[in-house]
């Protein structure tokens, strides 16, 4: 008996020696390790199942106590520091700011800093002692601990740390900017008022200081200061103003074109285009390079990389017409209308759309690399998202006039199906400006001749007609409730008067063919071309004399317009200084002067010559 109760107790104290070993290993013996009863190695023991929650009991139970001791001493500590801090002595004030320092390591003691106004506020003064880097140093990095925190960051703005911290970007260590960087990047994010007292600090020169830093080589810290300006001139068009006036755009732009670290990339983007919407700093970005370095990130793995340069190279397309460097940019556009992605091809759409008007050269390059049919395919697939196809029909409008491929362009639409696809968007639901910019495309269309045919068996003259005429009688409207009586004649921000001068200019052009002719005949719309003589728009009168010159070229069309009483206001357009209205007008007179007088048409014919010498 007495053999079995030695051994049950001795069993005993090996089973809580194993428990006591695997909660404190740290008492083993040098060399020891705790003893094993595993059977099979997969299967742990209640011991190693026991041996992990237990430490991690321990831990908490311990960091508790030592949360306590921190935050005691730092209660007890923090009002003598304060003292301290203001002492007259140096060597006083350094070594204070040395234990502050250490104190804001941890997180108890970091809460009573923070916590006390007084001793952040004697902290900010030291960060412009510049007799003593040390001390400078200590107190910028407690500054920094505490700016991770919501109540830290209030408690440095509230003591002045702002200006303090700006006037440390001068500083010529770059640890000292580093730290100095992120803090203010803390307050910029979280802490409202931040931005203003940036903005103030050194007489406005906050943000000056940050463009100057860009020129460092750390691209951890160009990303932190590139975010920090993004922050800084989004929607404040003065913060814009004195990046501008500071270099900001050139400095940005290097940055893209200099760096392949994405972060980076991102931020710089973002800073652009925020400026890419500032009339000022559109320019200067252009002029400055902007478009090619955007355009050499169109294909970058990160996506939101992506979206940024395409809105950027979007809000400054309009200011890039005359650049012509940008064949790689064209080519990827082409390539990114094929996307998946919504706001992807609705910026490839708009930035196409820009940068082909009035420049011969894009427009060639884009017919090249198969810019038209991409572009009727994206028109295509837009269906009733006006903000892809509008762009995209204007682009393809760009292509099909003024340029050594035009009619290249005008009969590659035909030819890939474009038509009918036109046509469709000239009914409901479609809006003004996709209506304005279709009929302008129609337009283009109609300079080749194959195109004349198909336009017409499509439909498109009725709806070109009925567009007309819709047109005139919203201008009419709008004109007869103004007060002046000359109104405004803007629908959904497009000139009804520009929708007049687009349709007739197209029936112009489309009433060169004969068919056509007895088509627009037909629609009973003479009567209006003879009203639109009178038109104190100089445009719409010429246009309207130039498809009655066309229709006046049969001998049934002369006899409507003369019969409509168009004699009396071609007469007076005849006199007309500009040329193309007299001779169309003349043009038009001499068609209807079949039944009189051989002296009347010689009289007419000389009257022409003297106006036209």
């Amino acid at each position: 008996m007495y053999v079995i109760s030695d051994m049950c107790q001795h069993l005993n104290q090996t089973s809580s020696h194993r428990v006591w070993d695997a909660m404190f290993p740290e008492t083993l013996e040098e060399g020891l390790q705790i003893p094993s009863t595993e059977i099979h190695p997969d299967q742990p023991t209640a011991m190693q199942r026991l041996a992990e929650p237990s430490l991690m009991l321990k831990h908490a139970v311990v960091n508790l106590i030592n949360y306590q001791d921190d935050a005691d001493l730092a209660t007890i500590a923090i009002p003598e520091l304060t003292k301290l801090l203001c002492d007259d002595d140096q060597v006083v004030v350094s070594q204070a700011a040395m234990m502050v320092h250490q104190l804001s390591k941890k997180e108890a003691s970091r809460a009573a800093i923070m916590n006390s106004p007084l001793m952040v506020a004697a902290l900010v003064p030291l960060m412009s002692d510049k007799n003593d880097s040390e001390t400078t140093r200590c107190a910028l990095v407690t500054l920094h601990n505490l700016s991770h925190h919501k109540q830290g960051l209030l408690a440095i703005f509230k003591s002045g740390g702002v200006p303090a911290l700006v006037k440390l970007l001068s500083s010529s260590v770059d640890s000292m900017l580093f730290y100095a960087i992120i803090t203010l990047h803390n307050l910029l994010l979280h802490q409202d008022g931040s931005k203003m007292a940036v903005r103030l600090a050194e007489g406005g020169g906050g943000l000056q200081k940050m463009v100057a830093l860009l020129q460092k080589n750390n691209v951890k810290f160009l990303a932190i200061t590139t975010d920090c300006l993004q922050i800084l001139a989004s929607g404040n068009q003065e913060s814009k103003l004195i990046i501008l006036a500071s270099g900001g755009p050139s400095e940005l732009v290097r940055l893209m074109r200099s760096y392949t670290y994405e972060t980076l990339l991102w931020t710089t983007s973002r800073v652009l285009k925020v400026l890419s919407v500032c009339p000022s700093n559109k320019p200067a970005i252009v002029e400055a390079g902007g478009m090619q370095a955007l355009a050499n990130h169109l294909g970058h793995e990160s996506q939101r990389l992506v979206q940024n340069c395409l809105w950027t190279l979007r809000n400054l397309s309009d200011a890039a017409t005359k650049c012509d460097s940008i064949d790689n940019l064209l080519q990827m556009l082409v390539q990114l209308l094929s996307s998946n992605d919504i706001n992807v091809v609705t910026c490839a759409a708009g930035i196409l759309s820009n940068i082909t008007c009035n420049n011969m050269r894009n427009k060639m390059i884009l017919c090249q690399v198969g810019g038209i049919e991409a572009l009727l395919r994206t028109t295509l697939q837009a269906g009733d998202r006006e903000d892809i196809a509008e762009p995209a029909v204007r682009a393809s409008r760009h292509l099909t006039s003024r340029h050594h491929y035009s009619e290249m362009a005008q009969n590659a639409v035909r030819l890939h199906y474009g038509l009918p696809v036109l046509v469709k968007l000239l009914h409901p639901p479609s809006r003004w400006p996709l209506i304005k910019a279709v009929v302008g495309l129609i337009r283009n269309l109609a300079l080749c001749t194959a195109n004349h045919g198909p336009i017409r068996e499509y439909g498109a003259l009725p709806r070109i007609v009925q567009l007309m005429i819709s047109a005139h009688q919203e201008t009419q409207m709008r004109a007869s409730i103004s007060s002046n009586g000359q109104g405004s004649g803007y629908v959904d921000d497009v000139c009804m008067g520009e929708i007049v001068a687009g349709t007739v200019g197209a029936l112009h052009i489309l009433a060169r063919e004969a068919h056509n002719r007895a088509v627009i005949r037909g629609l009973n719309c003479i009567p209006l071309f003879v009203k639109l003589l009178c038109s104190p728009v100089e445009n719409i009168q010429r246009v309207a004399a130039g498809v009655l010159c066309e229709l006046a070229s049969d001998k049934e069309g002369a006899v409507l317009i003369e019969r409509e009483g168009a004699t009396a206001p071609l007469t007076e357009l005849f006199h007309s200084r500009n040329d193309g209205v007299a001779t169309y007008a003349a043009a038009v007179l001499f068609s209807m002067s079949n039944n009189k007088p051989q002296a009347y048409k010689k009289r007419l014919y000389r009257r022409y010559i003297q106006h036209n010498p």
